[in-house]
Parts: structure tokens; C-alpha cells; sequence
């Protein structure tokens, strides 16, 4: 992987980790826990969540070439998803109620996309997404691709998938198109794919699947997304479905 990359920040009560971002720019993700975190010496405070099934969370953004120094009270897990970033932006923090919250699909591929970090957010390079699978449905489906086959030009997205399961459960994830993997996936597992088709991501019944997306490519940063030819044809049966009840499973509201 050239472009994006992944770490699980895991601190106990009362830790603290300091790290130079380097090259690359990066988010501090709560998966659970809150935490404090200072970026070239200023402070944003983390609300977090109880866990990545509780509620949307808020992040803090660190540019490339800054320190960071992460520490949690009552200690936590911290996703810090990364892209190599041309421009250094400022560092910031957005709060949970400004995380745009999409539902996509319809009937069993219904789903849940938390855009904490996409489009619309400004970032040099890295676009990052949450997404929330009710147990018994598909998500990443239709499979599709983040490349496109242009000649003597590298047109791709890199992406990883960190997975988490409720009920310590697990699900299924389908990479092809070079790599060809059906993986039994749990919490803490992750997949990298750094081209091709993928999809679907499977919640086995009984256990609701969370999935991130981290994604860059060494382009502009922008969504690239083509449905895989044989199987394009299910998006239009969406037409007469309904959106699965149970969504949206989070929201930026705290849960007691």
C-alpha cells in the first residue's frame, strides 16, 4: 500500500502517545472511549462513544509534518486512518452532529455510511468512511472497484477495510479481480486492497457488521466507483424495495 494506511491506538486508563505524522495527514477516530488530543500543541477534546454500534462520533483531523500527542482519561481504542498529503491543511475538530449520515441500498442491502471524511470534508488526499451493516444483510454490493483501465496511467484508489463485529461474532468480505479472497473477518481483522473488485461485505445473522474505509490514490481526491459489469443489474431492483427499518442503527446523539 503506497497512499493510505491504518493504526489501532489502543491506551489505558490514563495513557498518552505522541507521534509525528510525517508525510502523512490523519484523523483520530474514536472507536471507543473519549480522549484528548493535541496537534502542534493545540487542544481538541474528543467526546467518543461507547463503541462503534453506539453512536456517530466526533475526530480530529492532523495535517502532514505535525505531533500529535493522544491521551484518554478512561482510556479507549483509536482508529487513525492515513494518506500520504501533498499540502499541509490546519488541524481541526468536527464535531459528530456535523458527520453527514447516508443510508444506501434497500431491502437485505440495505446499509448505513457514515461520510465523516469524504468529499465534503477538506483534506489533501484521504477520504475515509464508516459503514454499519445490520446483521443478516450485505453491504459493498453491488461488488464494484475504485480503478479504471486507462493506459500508462495509474486511475486507482487504495483502500483498507478494518472490520469490528457485535457479539463477537463475524462476517464474511469477497476481494477478486487479482486477489480472489472469501475471508471469515472479526473485530480487529483488516483487509487490503489495493485494486480490483470487492463486495459484498456479509453481516451473518445475529451479528451487525462495522466496517472503515480508508481510500487514497496518487490523483485527485476523488470517489472513483465502477460497478462490476456482471452484477450491475441489482441496483435497479432497489427500485421497489424498502430501507431496512433497523437504520439508521447510530446516530450523533449519545446513547445512556
Amino acid at each position: 500500500m503506497n497512499y493510505t494506511g491504518l493504526r489501532i491506538l489502543e491506551l489505558a486508563a490514563g495513557g498518552s502517545e505522541t507521534f509525528a505524522t510525517g508525510g502523512d495527514e490523519l484523523i483520530v477516530l474514536p472507536l471507543s472511549g473519549a480522549a484528548t488530543v493535541e496537534i502542534d500543541g493545540e487542544r481538541f477534546d474528543l467526546e467518543g462513544r461507547e463503541s462503534v454500534f453506539s453512536a456517530v462520533t466526533d475526530f480530529a483531523y492532523a495535517p502532514r509534518d505535525a505531533t500529535v500527542t493522544v491521551t484518554s482519561d478512561a482510556g479507549g481504542r483509536f482508529a487513525l486512518p492515513a494518506a500520504a498529503a501533498r499540502q499541509r491543511l490546519a488541524p481541526r475538530h468536527c464535531p459528530a452532529e456535523d458527520v453527514p449520515v447516508e443510508l444506501r441500498g434497500a431491502g437485505s442491502a440495505s446499509r448505513q455510511v457514515n461520510n465523516f471524511c469524504a468529499e465534503h470534508f477538506p483534506a489533501d488526499a484521504l477520504l475515509a468512511v464508516e459503514v454499519l451493516t445490520p446483521n443478516g444483510n450485505w453491504s459493498s454490493y453491488p461488488p464494484h472497484k475504485h480503478d479504471e483501465d486507462i493506459p500508462g496511467v495509474e486511475v486507482a484508489l487504495e483502500e483498507i477495510y478494518y472490520f469490528e463485529v457485535s457479539g463477537g461474532g463475524f462476517g464474511y468480505q469477497r476481494v477478486y479481480g487479482g486477489m480472489d479472497v472469501l475471508k471469515e473477518v472479526r473485530s480487529g481483522d483488516r483487509i487490503d486492497m489495493p485494486r480490483g473488485y470487492h463486495g459484498p461485505s456479509m453481516a451473518a445473522p445475529g451479528y451487525d457488521l462495522y466496517y472503515l474505509n480508508v481510500m487514497a490514490g496518487p490523483n485527485e481526491r476523488a470517489w472513483r466507483f465502477t460497478d462490476d459489469p456482471a452484477h450491475a443489474w441489482i441496483r435497479d431492483t432497489w427500485a421497489g424495495l424498502q430501507m431496512d427499518p433497523r437504520l439508521p442503527m447510530t446516530s450523533a446523539r449519545r446513547h445512556a
